[in-house]
């Protein structure tokens, strides 16, 4: 089965990809269109919105079921922070590095104990005929008093779960742990009731 995977971020995409593909879809992406998809302003008030204004994207540009993740690290003591503004937390134009340090200034001093926080996915799918649902995977851990690592992206160096630091994990432990890897399993199960 064919399914579009709508992102612009390379790094979600080979991860969605290489745990989608041994689950037997044909996955098709950006790389495959012959313009890019058009920006989506991320105007929803929950990740699970924000991933189907994505997969809609998707879907008026191909056609084809289409899939999306949204996605964020939510930090306890910062009452939620950067949570939905996970990409953009240190403006517009944010690095991964950029991202990173803010967030290490905004818990500087603050004990282990307390910086406890959940990475979420939620990925939408929708199809054709107007079809659609949306799912949620959560990983929970804390965030680092320093970047560890040279693997993942985004919040990875920073982010330790039960497993052990998400950037010093290969691929196939991160997607066995991780709040996609998590989601997408559930995602699987969840599709089989609409195919």
């Amino acid at each position: 089965m064919k399914v579009f995977i709508a992102t612009k971020n390379h790094n979600k995409l080979k991860e969605l990809e290489r745990i989608l593909v041994p689950m037997g879809f044909e996955v098709l992406s950006e790389n495959n269109l012959e313009n890019p998809l058009p920006e989506v302003e991320e105007t929803g008030t929950s990740y699970e919105e924000n991933a189907l204004l994505k997969a809609h994207s998707g879907l008026k540009v191909t056609g084809l079921i289409t899939v999306a993740d949204d996605s964020g690290l939510s930090v306890d003591f910062l009452d939620g922070a950067p949570g939905l503004y996970s990409a953009h937390y240190s403006g517009m134009g944010a690095s991964y590095a950029s991202n990173n340090e803010k967030l290490l200034c905004a818990l500087k001093g603050v004990p282990k104990e307390k910086r406890t926080a959940t990475f979420v996915s939620a990925i939408a799918c929708v199809f054709p005929d107007g079809r659609e649902f949306t799912v949620r995977g959560e990983c929970k851990g804390y965030v680092a008093e320093e970047c560890h690592g040279d693997g993942g992206f985004g919040y990875d160096p920073l982010f330790i779960c039960s497993a052990g630091c998400y950037a010093e994990m290969t691929p196939e432990e991160k997607d066995k742990v991780s709040h996609r890897g998590n989601a997408l399993r559930i995602f699987k199960e969840e599709l089989k009731k609409y195919i």
